[in-house]
Formats: structure tokens, sequence, C-alpha cells
């Protein structure tokens, strides 16, 4: 199916309620989910305004023919997109009997409310914090290339590179092509709102990742080192286990799962353009991964990010326009599902170190499931105060629930978020309480050598906090 036509399709199905933007796109067989996706968002996201051009300009008065979605999608393109650069089919020539007036409809819109950039006639408030002022950030994939090299390419394109933002301030106030790195994520560089950076021929190599700073969280957080084997639970689509996979420079071995075929198709290809190398996937639903099997062994960490409400994600409201707050029957199920993967990481017997993130704003998602999966395994696990100077903590609805975070445009400039990094409480092992039982039994040597393990388990207990 044509691009047009695909993304025209997509914007029909969730009028008409048959499904959210993302589901649709992904079940249209469409190949190129990600250029359907933005092309759909985009087009959504100026819907009101392509509405009035349209109109405005007599478009489907004129072209009898023409379907009301197809319109919106191919005008977009015209004056708000890339232009049609070589596609367009039979709907190329129609359009283009009409550019003229329709630019002049834009103008004339433009005028009337008095702005003069495109962004502006968005109908979406813009005080500081809002969803429409969070940065499009960009992951510089550090499988392929580095963060110098990808500034270099930017400037050469005309970009103003600000250097690494010292605060939250600077990150809101940028505009035009400016950009900057940030302050908390060295490979991660931040961009105006509205940047669009889809056909960006870095991005369509798989140089940089275009994902937003909270996604960006949990794998630095779980922060496995090279050659470590890691599991990604609920890998689709792929960003976070691309991140993995750079952290561990495709040493090691991550092992991700998705029940989703198609996702997990499109994960594949993300996963082969980003040059990641170290990743066994697997069409597998993770609850019936056995924790004993011989492959999961040397396992000493887990990433989950199970299927959840949504309710913190910027796009909700382009995906399911009108949707509120998940029902209570919704939020039981999906609390009962995370539970399950949460208390079935736990009991892989070599981890060392889970993250659990949702992108949910709901504590029946977060806190209450941390809660209930920690009450289940009692001194075994605890949660690791991390980034002390992260503003959003986690809700303070059981000890020690302030060492999680929560993340929300309005506090930190970015999507919604949820993040708890979970790790094993440390065992003496036999050997050691022998001792600690009877040091006269110990050999003279022993004591040093148990200190310098306490040290060395002491350091890494700082530097897991950290």
């Amino acid at each position: 199916m044509a691009l047009y036509a695909a993304a025209a399709a997509v914007l029909a199905g969730v009028e008409s309620r048959q499904g959210s933007i993302k589901g649709l796109v992904y079940s249209s067989g469409f190949q190129n989910v990600k250029q359907l996706y933005a092309l759909v968002c985009e087009t959504q996201r100026y819907s009101a305004v392509l509405d009035a051009v349209i109109a405005s300009a007599g478009l489907l008065r004129a072209e009898k023919k023409l379907r009301p979605h197809l319109a919106k999608v191919l005008v977009y393109e015209l004056l708000l997109g890339k232009g049609f650069q070589g596609r367009g089919g039979q709907w190329k020539p129609v359009l283009g009997r009409h550019q003229a007036r329709l630019k002049a409809e834009l103008a004339r819109l433009k005028v009337h409310r008095g702005v003069s950039r495109n962004e502006d006639l968005l109908e979406v408030e813009s005080r500081p914090g809002s969803a429409s002022q969070v940065p499009r950030f960009v992951r510089v994939n550090t499988l392929k290339t580095c963060c110098d090299d990808v500034v270099d390419y930017f400037k050469r394109q005309g970009f103003s590179y600000q250097g690494r933002a010292s605060s939250l301030d600077d990150l809101r106030a940028l505009k035009g092509k400016h950009f900057l790195s940030d302050p908390l994520l060295p490979e991660l560089l931040a961009f105006p709102a509205q940047t669009d950076l889809h056909e960006h021929p870095l991005y369509q190599a798989g140089h940089f990742i275009l994902q937003d700073k909270a996604s960006c969280l949990p794998a630095m957080l779980l922060a496995p080192p090279p050659g470590s084997h890691v599991i990604d639970a609920c890998a689709a689509p792929g960003n976070k286990t691309s991140h993995l996979a750079a952290l561990l420079k495709n040493q090691g071995k991550i092992f991700a799962f998705d029940l989703d075929a198609k996702r997990l198709a499109s994960m594949a290809t993300l996963l082969a353009r980003a040059g990641v190398s170290c990743c066994e996937l697997a069409e597998e639903d993770f609850l019936a991964v056995s924790p004993s099997d011989l492959r999961y062994r040397q396992v000493h960490y887990i990433l989950l990010d199970p299927s959840c409400s949504g309710s913190g994600m910027l796009t909700r409201q382009l995906e399911e326009p009108g949707a509120g707050t998940p029902s209570k029957e919704r939020l039981r199920a999906l609390a009962g599902f995370q539970q399950r993967a949460l208390c079935h990481a736990l009991t892989f017997p070599s981890l060392q170190r889970l993250v659990y993130s949702t992108c949910s704003l709901c504590q029946e998602e977060n806190e209450d499931v941390v809660r209930d999966a920690l009450q289940q395994s009692p001194g075994a696990f605890r949660l690791v105060p991390v980034l002390p100077s992260w503003p959003h903590r986690g809700l303070s609805t059981f000890p020690g629930a302030e060492h999680c975070l929560r993340a929300a445009p309005e506090t930190t400039l970015t999507g919604g978020f949820f993040i708890a990094v979970i790790e094993r409480v440390e065992v003496p092992s036999p050997v050691s309480q022998a001792e600690a039982l009877a040091p006269e039994l110990t050999p003279s040597p022993a004591p040093k050598r148990k200190k310098r393990r306490r040290k060395a388990a002491a350091g890494a207990s700082t530097s897991l906090g950290t």
C-alpha cells in the first residue's frame, strides 16, 4: 500500500475508533512503520489547521474523487511536510492544480491568527512545561558513531550547537535551529520541540535514535557493563534494546522477548539498522521463560518495561482522541500482569540488578506493583536510591518509594514515566558465616581477604547507588 493511502486509512480508523494510531500502523502491513507513524501523527497534530485550509480552498468540492482523510494527508505533505519528493502518484498533479490556492489560504489563516510560523497555528497550550514544549531528543547511537561527529554533521547543516545544557530552562528556551547536549545523558542531544528528523539521513542510517529522555533512563540506570548477559523482558519496539546494546558495546548477550510477531519484525529491522549484533530475539511470553534454563544462568541484569496504560505518553491524545484515565478494570488487569512479570523476573537465580519502568502515570501500575513484588520476596531485594538530584520522585505510598523516579512534561520536560531500580541484597556465603561464628578457627590470612571482599562489595554498592 502506498504511503499516503496507508496514512489516510490509519486516520480513518482512528476517527472511527477502530484502534490507536500505533496499533493501526503496526497492523497496516506498510513496511516502513516509522515513516507511516510519523506522517500520521504530524497530520493528526495539524488536523484543525488542515481542515480549515481545505475548506477555505474548496478542495473537496473541486475534486469529488478525493476522500477527506487522503486530502488531509496530501495537503499536510504539500504545505507542512517535505513535499511529495517524487511520490504522490495520481494525486500529485491534482494537488498541483490547487497548490497556489492552498498556500494562499494557509497564509491568510496565519495573518488572521496573528502568527508567522506554521507551528504557532497549533491549538495546543504553549505554557512552560506542557507537552508541546518537550524537546525533540536524539540519542546518538554509539555503535555506529560518536556525539562529536553527529554534532559536527548538524553544524554543517546550519544548526547552531549551544553546548551542554545547565538547566531545564536552557532546554525550554530552545528555538529555531539551535540544539544542546543533555546535562544527564552525554549521548543525548536536544532540539526544539517541533523539530522533525524522521527523514534525516543520519536517522535513516541508524546513527541516531529518536527517543524521549525518560525512555533512555531505564537502560542507563540498569548500566550493564560490556560482556554482560541481559534480559529485555518485553522488548518491542526496541529503542531500549538498542540502547542496551550500545552500553554493552555489542559485547555480551541480550535475550529479548515479545509476543507480538509484527512488532518483533519491526524491531528486528530497527536493530539491524542500529548495528546491533549481540541480541537474540524470541517471539515468546516472558512469563513462560524458565529461570532455571541454562541459557540464562549468567543473566545478572533484567530490563522489564511491560505493557501499560500509556497514560504518560505525549502522543496519547493523538493516538486516542478523547481518551481519559484508564478504567479501573483495565488498570487491574494491567497491574496484575505487571506484578506477575516483575515477580517472575525476580526469580532468576543470578539476577543482581533489575529496572522496572512504565510510561504510565497511574500508581496502580507503578508504586503498587513494586511494593507488592518486594513484599513477595522479603529481604531478598531492595530499591536502589538513584539520581538524587532528579526532581520528580515516586509517590510516598510505602517506605522507600522516594527512591523511585517519576517523569512528566511539567517537572522534567519529558514524557510521563516511572522507573524503579531493584538490586539483590547480598547474603553472606556459608564460609563467611562460619568465619564470623568461629574466628579462632580461621587462618590468619583470611581476615585480610575478607576485608578486601567487604571493601569491593562496598565500592560496588556505592557505584550502583549513584
